[in-house]
This record gives structure tokens, C-alpha cells and sequence, in this order.
């Protein structure tokens, strides 16, 4: 797998690129940012044909590019669990309207409603639903390439916020680490943690530093 990263917005969201190999046109995106262009951009300059985005979680940060996208890619289809799905349409569930904003985008074409395979461009990754900070956060991962790209669900040497409004703070908190306990840290030790946020990481660093595990 051939792999690129952007670093999107105010909020420094991550966005990967994936192809199966450097020479391949066809591309899966995992998240966008606030500030989508620089992406765009890359993919019009390099002649790449995006045909899926699949966002790890649904908060205004790595949702905010999904109109830029389809308006400049009108094929990419654009997934997202069945639990977070309602918060592309609600920059209430989206939590935009903190900042005094409302980023709101047309439903998902495709709703992932199991842990399991998915392909798209000659990649697949493996769902895994990491519900804490948000009920439909999902972390996808690549066995073959030893690699699991985490959303906002763990972060280098810290984990994803569960202290958002009308959530339960101490229940959400409990199910994110009881989740990054069964499906991310069992991963083999040497898999690359690419998170939402920030630096990459490893299963091995995060096992022996991180303050939360």
C-alpha cells in the first residue's frame, strides 16, 4: 500500500491518501478536513481518481470536505458506520455548532453497519467499530501492511475526547478504552498507528507510554 498524508484545517486534521501501489490512479481517502483543498489539489495535479472516502467518525473535522469532494469528484462514494451517519446532515451531531457554524453534507452512499472487510481501489482494510468518541467511530486496519488507521480513537501517547456535550462522560470514557484494549492494542506490536491527529505511532510505543492504557 502507498500512502499519503495531508494535514487539513484549524483542527491539523489528518487525511490519508491510499493506492495499492505508486503507480495506481484509482485511490480510497480515509477523512477530511476543514480545509480540503490542498487535497484536491493533489489529486487533480497527480490524475488520481478517488473512488471512495471513508471517514473514521462523524465530527465536523473530518467531515467538512465531503461537499468540496463530491463537487469536484462526482463519482467518490463517501461511507460511514450506521451510528455516526446522522451526524452528516446536523452540524448539532456534528458538534460545527460550537464554533458558530453548521457543517452540514448529503447522507452516506454506503453505511457500514459490520465489523469486517471492505474494498475500495484495490485496498482492503478490515473495520473495526471503536465506539468512545462517537458512537459510530471506526479504526481500519491492514494486516498485510501492518498498519491501522485509528480516527480519533487513540492518539500518540493519548486517546480520543469523550467529555462532548450530552454525552455520558464516564460511560463513553470506559467503552473507548475497553475498546482500544480489545481491538487495537492485540494488534501485533510493530503495526503503524496512523491517528485523526498528530504524529504516527506504534501498537509497541502505545502499549509501553500511553498514560491511558
Amino acid at each position: 500500500m502507498y500512502i499519503d498524508k495531508f494535514i487539513l484545517g484549524a483542527y491539523e486534521t489528518n487525511s490519508y491518501v491510499l493506492r495499492s501501489n505508486a503507480a495506481a490512479k484509482d485511490v480510497l481517502i480515509i477523512d477530511t478536513g476543514l480545509t480540503p483543498q490542498p487535497l484536491i489539489n493533489f489529486l487533480k495535479q497527480n490524475e488520481l481518481n478517488p473512488v471512495a472516502l471513508v471517514l473514521t467518525h462523524g465530527h465536523a473535522d473530518h467531515i467538512a470536505g465531503v461537499t468540496p469532494l463530491r463537487q469536484s469528484f462526482g463519482d467518490i462514494k463517501v461511507a460511514i458506520h450506521t451510528a455516526d451517519a446522522p451526524m452528516l446532515s446536523s452540524g448539532l451531531k456534528n458538534l460545527s455548532c460550537l464554533a458558530g457554524v453548521s457543517i452540514e453534507t448529503e447522507p452516506a452512499d454506503l453505511i457500514i453497519e459490520t465489523e469486517g472487510p471492505i474494498e475500495f481501489a484495490g485496498i482492503t482494510l478490515d473495520v473495526l467499530h471503536t465506539p468512545g468518541h462517537t458512537p459510530g467511530g471506526i479504526c481500519l486496519y491492514s494486516q498485510p501492511d501492518s498498519v491501522v488507521f485509528v480516527g480519533d480513537t487513540l492518539f500518540a501517547g493519548s486517546i480520543g475526547r469523550t467529555d462532548f456535550p450530552n454525552y455520558d462522560v464516564e460511560k463513553c470514557f470506559t467503552q473507548l478504552i475497553r475498546n482500544i484494549n480489545t481491538k487495537l492494542i492485540t494488534l501485533p506490536e510493530d503495526t503503524k498507528v496512523l491517528p485523526g491527529h498528530g504524529p504516527e505511532t506504534t501498537i509497541r510505543n502505545e502499549k509501553k507510554r500511553n498514560p491511558y492504557l
